[in-house]
């Protein structure tokens, strides 16, 4: 089979039409998709208009948008650089500043050399300037105030997080814009 053009990716959602996961915005490749729907593994909800695959005898949709056949619940997030930048939306813990992944680093609230463990409840996002500040000491012993006391966020959590992402719409296809809002409230007026 061949297709012409980019390679589009295919939104999965859960057997209850959310998606299954934000974060990362749960997403196949065109070709997982397909084999799943051929399978019949998933139910294809959509498919792209204007792309089609086609073998020696007969062309196929692309399906833009497929539902897991039964309910997959997440149970809890993997303990993450990226999560908990996520978890932190990207927020320096200490001064509050917005920074891109590459520009921060994470910090022990209680280091580790005073006993701190890395785990969800001493990990924070924190800003190079800040983490340097800071040092081997203790917020206290640094005068540095938490913005928030770090958590073990659960799934529903990081979705959330990453729905307020201020990038997240530009790697949305549009064909997946009605699947992705459901809980949002509609704008009647």
């Amino acid at each position: 089979m061949n297709i012409a053009g980019a390679s589009p990716k295919t939104l999965v959602l859960n057997a209850d039409f959310q998606p299954l996961s934000w974060a990362p915005l749960s997403v196949w490749t065109w070709q997982e998709a397909f084999v799943a729907v051929i399978k019949e593994r998933v139910i294809q909800v959509k498919a792209y208009d204007d792309i089609r695959v086609h073998s020696a005898t007969r062309s196929f949709e692309v399906p833009a948008v497929v539902a897991l056949k039964q309910y997959h619940k997440r149970k809890s997030v993997g303990f993450t650089r990226f999560n908990v930048f996520l978890r932190d939306e990207f927020t320096c813990q200490y001064c509050g500043g917005r920074f891109s992944a590459k520009e921060l680093t994470f910090d022990h609230v209680i280091p580790r050399s005073k006993g701190g463990s890395s785990a969800w409840t001493n990990i924070v996002a924190c800003c190079s300037a800040d983490n340097l500040r800071k040092g081997c000491l203790t917020p206290k012993q640094a005068g540095m105030t938490l913005l928030r006391k770090p958590f073990a966020p659960t799934p529903f959590q990081l979705d959330e997080a990453a729905r307020r992402l201020p990038s997240v719409n530009d790697n949305l296809h549009q064909t997946w814009m009605d699947y992705l809002y459901w809980d949002a409230e509609l704008d009647v007026g």
